[in-house]
């Protein structure tokens, strides 16, 4: 009996399961119907607004038409008549003199008849009808303005439903990935004049092929691209691809997308490890500020916490927290195992190490930044020691204190830089080529180099003294440094002690 009872109430949930999918689906079916109303109403509008459209242009044609036709005939009435009316002054005048040569036909006296016969003669030989074109100036033809539409109509009698536009096709070969920039360039497979437009979608992603459903990220969408190439600018490469995909537009359709295309974008990606920055520094995300009292403050609040607990002080956890996807074993091994700098080393490392490849980032400080180094540093950097003063270590220093210097530092030996002082730095690091290259990032124009075999990874290192600087991240190599490695310009790197 209790079998049966179970087995009853399965199927009846099964049926009233059922039942809501049933209805649900009748739902669909409704909206749909409604859809399809809605849908074919605006079709049949569109339809009507096109064929008011055609019609009005034939209307205009045949006006056009009509008001030339009319023109030319009544052009060429106007010149007939004018012709008509010469005609008609030179017969009368023809008879006028006729009436007068007769008359003088009838004189007697030879004097008399010979004075008015050499007068008459005169006349005569002046008549208009002796000079007028006995042919009419204009032909009474008008087949010149006949039309015939008879490829017009079977055009028409063609017209057909717009079809669907035919798939892009990505063209690998001609798209472009450079100074943070994706260039994207397609056709189309055979030419469609009813192309309206395309539509351009990328998104990010750090696997090369197919995506997975649980990283998938939503596409963004460029609309309205008119043309067959278009290039995305200022885009931050903090992932290790960019997939692209296109769809061609008519006036009413939308086609299907191309295949995506995975283009790589190789970028230095970092953040700052505020579990060792100076005490003194407020680091938050890629920006990091001077503050006179942040030590004094967090001092404060851990010998409460201390008091209050009675327990050691519990490490909180990177706010920012990195990203599982840029997580690496240098970059785990960079952050959290060092001293915090202390004294007047107000410094903060990147959390990612240099092992191997070119690399380029940009520091940029606020307008009353009084002192500020950026460069890079082994790990061995103590927490004491400044940038640029120990043998592991290499920046460039800009003091606005007092009197604005510029200099280049390493093994605490400096060198003053007689160039424009500038609030945006770049940093070129070829591990592999021992280089490590200070810019002018507004500019692109070269501040100093150093030529060196690095021997251990590198760091990011920031030094900052009553200011602020925000670092930039996820960038390519511009070209221009790229060009500037290829020139004879690199002979005027100056070549440092080799470590």
């Amino acid at each position: 009996m209790s079998e049966q009872r179970e087995d009853l109430q399965r199927i009846v949930s099964t049926l009233a399961n059922k039942k809501d999918e049933i209805f649900n689906f009748i739902d669909i079916l409704k909206q749909t119907i409604i859809n399809v109303q809605v849908n074919s109403s605006n079709v049949f509008h569109e339809l009507d607004k096109e064929f008011d459209a055609l019609h009005s242009v034939l209307d205009e044609m045949k006006e056009s038409m009509a008001n030339t036709v009319q023109q030319e005939r009544t052009e060429k009435i106007q010149a007939l008549n004018n012709q008509l009316g010469q005609c008609s002054s030179a017969l009368e005048s023809s008879e006028e003199l006729l009436e007068c040569a007769t008359t003088i036909l009838n004189i007697k006296n030879p004097m008399e008849f010979s004075k008015a016969a050499r007068q008459i003669k005169d006349r005569i030989t002046a008549c208009p009808a002796f000079r007028i074109h006995l042919k009419p100036t204009i032909s009474d033809n008008m087949s010149h303005l006949m039309v015939d539409f008879t490829l017009e109509r079977h055009v028409l009698q063609a017209v057909k439903f717009l079809p669907v536009p035919k798939v892009p096709e990505i063209n690998i070969a001609a798209c472009l990935v450079a100074d943070n920039c994706v260039t994207v360039a397609w056709k189309m497979p055979e030419e469609d004049s009813r192309v309206d437009h395309f539509v351009l979608e990328y998104k990010k992603t750090d696997y090369d092929g197919l995506a997975r459903v649980k990283d998938e990220q939503p596409w963004e969408v460029i609309d309205y691209v008119k043309d067959y190439v278009y290039t995305l600018s200022g885009l931050k490469f903090d992932k290790k691809y960019l997939t692209v995909r296109v769809q061609a537009c008519n006036k009413a359709l939308a086609g299907d997308y191309s295949d995506p295309v995975t283009l790589e974008t190789k970028a230095f990606v970092f953040g700052l490890d505020d579990t060792s920055s100076h005490l003194n520094l407020k680091v938050e995300e890629n920006y990091v500020e001077w503050d006179p009292t942040g030590g004094k403050g967090q001092e404060k609040a851990k010998g409460k916490e201390n008091k209050g607990s009675g327990q050691y002080p519990v490490l909180k956890s990177n706010k920012s927290g990195a990203s599982p996807k840029r997580t690496s074993g240098s970059r785990s091994a960079a952050k959290g195992c060092r001293d915090r700098f202390t004294g007047e080393s107000y410094t903060v490392l990147g959390d990612t190490a240099i092992e191997s490849g070119e690399h380029y980032w940009e520091a940029t400080a606020q307008k009353d930044c009084k002192s500020y180094s950026v460069g890079v540093t082994y790990r061995n950097l103590g927490k004491f020691d400044q940038l640029g003063k120990t043998n592991s270590s290499w920046c460039i220093h800009i003091n606005n204190w007092l009197q604005s210097t510029l200099s280049a530092k390493h093994n605490n030996k400096s060198k003053t830089l007689d160039l424009p002082i500038t609030d945006r730095i770049g940093v070129y690091c070829n591990f592999d080529g021992g280089q490590l290259m200070f810019y002018n990032a507004n500019s692109m124009e070269l501040l100093y180099a150093f030529k060196t075999k690095f021997t251990q990874p590198l760091l990011p290192g920031f030094m900052v003294w009553c200011g602020g600087l925000s670092v930039s991240t996820c960038l390519q190599v511009p070209s221009a440094v790229k060009a500037f490695q290829k020139s004879e310009a690199s002979s005027e790197v100056v070549l440092w002690r080799r470590i």
